[in-house]
C-alpha cells in the first residue's frame, strides 16, 4: 500500500474532503474531489485561472451557502464530523473555520472594532477581556507594534498589506482550528507579500492553513503538501517538494514547467 503525505509525517487529518462534487446551477465546477489536509500544516492550491480552487475552497467552510444556485455533495469533515449533515451549525463552522479573501475587506471601523467583531458577535461584552483579544489577534498578525498606539483610528486607513494582517486578526481572534485563505497576497506588493508568507509560515504552529494561490513560488516557499486543479478536477496531490520535482501526472509536470496554465 502506498503511504499517504500525512502518514509520511505522523500527522493526523484535520480536514478531508470525500467524494466533493460542486454545482452552480447545472454546470458542474468540481468533479469528485478527495483531499486529506493534515493538522498544523499548511497545504496549497494550485493550478490554472478558472480552475475550481477557489470553489473547492470555498465548500471548506459552506460560504456557498450564501451563493444562489450553488450546490455542494459529498462530504466535508471536519475532526471525522461531516459539515453538511443534517443539523450541523454554519455559524459554529465558520468559527472553527476562518476565511482570508483575495482583497482585504476591513470594516469601515476602527481597528480595534474590526478586530473584536467576531468576538463581540459571538456574546463577548467584557471591555478588559476585549482588549486582551485584540493586542493577542494582532501580535498573531504581526501587525500589533504598527497600530497599538491608532487603535481607534480607522482600519481604511491603513496600507493595503496591514489591512490584509488586520483581516487575518479578524479571523484570529475568534481562535478558528482552520485558516482558508485564497490568494491573500495577490493585490499587495513584494514587501507585503513576504510579511503575509512569513506569518503563514508562524499561524501553522497554531492552525491548519490551506491556501490557494496563482504562485507556484509562494507555493513551494511556504507549503509543505499542494493539490493541483484542472478543469475541475484534482489532477494529483503530495508533498510540494515532490509536486515540484517528480510530479507523477503528465498535466502536472505540464503544468509546473509552463506548458500551459
Amino acid at each position: 500500500m502506498i503511504e499517504s503525505p500525512q502518514q509520511r509525517v505522523g500527522t493526523r487529518e484535520k480536514l478531508v474532503a470525500k467524494d466533493v462534487n460542486i454545482y452552480y446551477g447545472s454546470f458542474q465546477a468540481i468533479k469528485h474531489a478527495n483531499l486529506s489536509i493534515p493538522e498544523n500544516t499548511v497545504h496549497a492550491l494550485i493550478g490554472p485561472s478558472g480552475c475550481g480552487k477557489s470553489t473547492f475552497l470555498r465548500a471548506l467552510d459552506r460560504m456557498h451557502d450564501l451563493t444562489p444556485g450553488a450546490r455542494v455533495e459529498g462530504e466535508v469533515l471536519l475532526d471525522g464530523a461531516n459539515i453538511y449533515a443534517q443539523g450541523a451549525d454554519p455559524v459554529v463552522i465558520r468559527h472553527r473555520i476562518g476565511m482570508v479573501f483575495q482583497r482585504p475587506n476591513p470594516f469601515p471601523k476602527t481597528i480595534f472594532e474590526n478586530v473584536v467583531y467576531g468576538p463581540k458577535i459571538h456574546g463577548e461584552r467584557n471591555h478588559t477581556r476585549l482588549q486582551e483579544i485584540c493586542e493577542r489577534s494582532l501580535r498573531q498578525a504581526a501587525l500589533w507594534d504598527e497600530v497599538k498606539d491608532r487603535l481607534n483610528r480607522s482600519a481604511l486607513d491603513l496600507s493595503g498589506g496591514q489591512q490584509q494582517r488586520l483581516c487575518i486578526a479578524r479571523v484570529l481572534a475568534v481562535e478558528p482550528e482552520v485558516i482558508l485563505m485564497d490568494e491573500p497576497a495577490s493585490a499587495l506588493d513584494p514587501i507585503a507579500t513576504s510579511k503575509i508568507e512569513d506569518l503563514i509560515g508562524e499561524l501553522k504552529e497554531h492552525y491548519t492553513v490551506v491556501i490557494v494561490t496563482h504562485s507556484m513560488q509562494q507555493a513551494a516557499r511556504i507549503s509543505e503538501f499542494t493539490a493541483f486543479f484542472h478543469l475541475g478536477e484534482i489532477v494529483e496531490v503530495g508533498t510540494t517538494n515532490d509536486i515540484f520535482t517528480r510530479p507523477k501526472e503528465k498535466r502536472t509536470e505540464d503544468y509546473i514547467t509552463g506548458r500551459f496554465g
